[in-house]
């Protein structure tokens, strides 16, 4: 990664296909006006990406209110089905180093999205990788049973349009507010998105928080299905880290299957 004077730039030169590509088309479908701002594309190429350099600040209330008011704004610009990549994008993306499955036809419900396409991938890389055993396995298929019965489904919300690896280090906390860096954007769940701010810890979040849901009422019981979320960037960081993360998703998923 090379910081310039107007632009910041990550090079990759063995990056894998549509690395850098489907980053920036994600990008370009969050700078959605009145949403979060983005880290604007300059230039983008296979084995690189530019954006606009942007220069960093402490974390003050006031920008938390602010981002957690303008996360809705972005999250209701919606998505034409759940796990839909970003326009301009018609294969399956990345999220860290690792693949992204994305569903480029409708599925049912966000329940079927989450289990076959969030969280089985990475189950059976994991378990061909030998990083969690067959009852381990066991317990996580549970959870997906659950999902694909629609015991989670909310069908008042309708699919958003989300970061989809919104933890703490993609959220630039700069001189004029939050903008969002890295995404895995996708068609997804609103409720995913404020999960994974909370999952490394992130400042001000209690007032990101309190704000998105003065702006936009989460459904009861968001706080309770927070774990559930979070199974999907846990399950990315067992494939990617190994074992030491497995306990963590281990006991999330107890509760939830």
């Amino acid at each position: 990664m090379t910081g310039l004077d107007d632009r910041f730039v990550k090079r990759r030169h063995d990056a894998p296909t549509g690395f850098f590509e489907v980053e920036a088309a994600g990008l370009r479908w969050l700078a959605v006006p009145g949403g979060v701002p983005v880290a604007e594309v300059l230039d983008v190429s296979p084995t690189h990406l530019s954006t606009q350099h942007l220069e960093s600040a402490p974390p003050t209330g006031t920008a938390a209110d602010e981002f957690g008011r303008r996360l809705v704004v972005t999250h209701d610009a919606g998505a034409r089905h759940f796990g839909v990549p970003p326009d301009g994008w018609d294969g399956d993306g990345y999220i860290g180093t690792i693949g992204l499955p994305h569903a480029l036809e409708p599925v049912k419900a966000w329940g079927e999205f989450y289990a076959n396409l969030r969280l089985r991938p990475y189950l059976r890389a994991a378990y061909n990788h030998g990083t969690i055993d067959g009852h381990q396995l066991h317990v996580f298929e549970r959870v997906c049973t659950r999902l694909e019965a629609g015991t989670y489904d909310d069908p008042s919300d309708q699919p958003c349009r989300i970061h989809g690896d919104l933890w703490s280090g993609n959220v630039l906390w700069a001189t004029d507010g939050v903008h969002l860096i890295d995404p895995a954007a996708h068609g997804g769940h609103r409720e995913t998105d404020l999960a994974m701010l909370g999952l490394f810890g992130l400042p001000q979040l209690e007032r990101v928080l309190r704000a998105y849901d003065e702006a936009h009422p989460l459904t009861d019981g968001w706080r309770e299905r927070t774990g559930l979320h979070r199974l999907h960037p846990l399950l990315t960081h067992v494939v990617m880290f190994g074992g030491s993360y497995v306990p963590q998703a281990i006991a999330m998923a107890h509760k939830y299957g």
